[in-house]
């Protein structure tokens, strides 16, 4: 009875189950593998397509810009300069010019005042709309002239650059009228303002 009772003097019965088990995980590590093969090539498909399509789009614009290309060489000198007349004026409409004029008033210290501002250029860097300015201001201290200028390039609006300075006099003080090349780059978010705004404030010259 004992004898019977003592199961370790018959150990492992069961030879089966560990190889069925064995059998059991190098399937499940197969299918594991077979998944992951056939995602990695559903990957590489994919790519391939997008990789097709950059191309496809890049040949569009080259083939885009070629054509462009030829029809300014059949332009007219007069047809060129109508041609980017026109871009400025599509851009000059699309410029906030009563936010220019409030940037230009928050950077201008209490001794400096505007004494002129012209318009050169508006063109687009990127996605920006910019413009090229000349600048001009009064004043008899240099050193807040100095000092407006380094503020315009700390802001992020304005890149400006002293051209010029011409001392002039009159009956009562002297003074000294300072020009300056600007170019102004408009914050994100800030929409055309109306011809009336511009009419307001006498527009640039």
């Amino acid at each position: 009875m004992i004898t019977k009772l003592n199961l370790a003097s018959k150990p492992f019965r069961n030879r089966t189950t560990p190889y069925l088990l064995s059998i059991l995980l190098l399937a499940l590590a197969v299918s594991g593998a077979i998944l992951c093969f056939s995602q990695l090539s559903e990957n590489r498909k994919l790519n391939d397509i997008a990789l097709g399509q950059v191309r496809e789009m890049d040949g569009e614009l080259t083939r885009l810009k070629g054509e462009g290309d030829k029809v300014q060489q059949q332009l007219s000198p007069q047809q060129r300069e109508l041609l980017v007349a026109s871009h400025k004026l599509v851009a000059n409409k699309t410029f906030g010019w009563s936010r220019l004029f409030a940037d230009l008033e928050a950077v201008l210290p209490g001794s400096v005042s505007a004494s002129r501002i012209s318009v050169e250029n508006i063109f687009k860097d990127g996605d920006r709309v910019k413009a090229e300015l000349e600048f001009g201001v009064l004043s008899r201290d240099y050193t807040a002239v100095m000092t407006m200028i380094e503020k315009m390039n700390n802001s992020g609006l304005f890149q400006a650059e002293l051209r010029g300075q011409d001392l002039q006099k009159n009956e009562r003080v002297t003074f000294t009228e300072y020009t300056l090349r600007l170019i102004y780059t408009p914050s994100y978010g800030v929409s055309a303002a109306p011809a009336s705004d511009i009419a307001q404030t006498g527009g640039p010259e």
